[in-house]
């Protein structure tokens, strides 16, 4: 019995890109994506302090990416822009002031994550981190 290679080269393959849709070749199914990103809403709780924290990241990268979003309430100069960071096992948000006020220009934000849901650590302004203490949880 022999089997000739030949009978099996003329098959059609049939490939799908990550999203399910059909395309034409194995190097469109294996593309690199489009970066994906979308909005977390976060609240920084310290005392009698809440900051609304409206974020972008980009779900193609872990610990997420930070892309943009502001610091919409609760906080002196609001609104501030969402200017870098990160989101996984340890958060990081860098922002600067956009509004007016006799306020600081810079936050950055800092915690570690902790059950359930929550982001624990330090904040500051004007390049520190550790000037106050604070909870960060997610909203639905």
């Amino acid at each position: 019995m022999s089997t000739d290679v030949t009978e099996h080269t003329d098959v059609q393959r049939t490939y799908f890109n990550p999203k399910g849709t059909q395309v034409g070749s194995r190097e469109e199914a294996f593309a690199a994506p489009e970066a994906v990103s979308t909005k977390v809403k976060l609240t920084l709780h310290n005392a009698g302090v809440s900051f609304q924290i409206s974020a972008e990241i980009n779900l193609g990268t872990y610990p997420f990416v930070l892309t943009g979003g502001q610091i919409t309430a609760g906080i002196c100069g609001a609104p501030w822009t969402i200017t870098g960071g990160v989101l996984g096992d340890d958060l990081r948000l860098e922002a600067q002031r956009a509004g007016e006020g006799s306020c600081a220009n810079s936050i950055i934000v800092v915690g570690e994550y902790v059950q359930p849901g929550a982001y624990r650590g330090t904040y500051g302004f004007n390049g520190t981190s550790s000037a106050f203490r604070h909870t960060t949880v997610f909203q639905a």
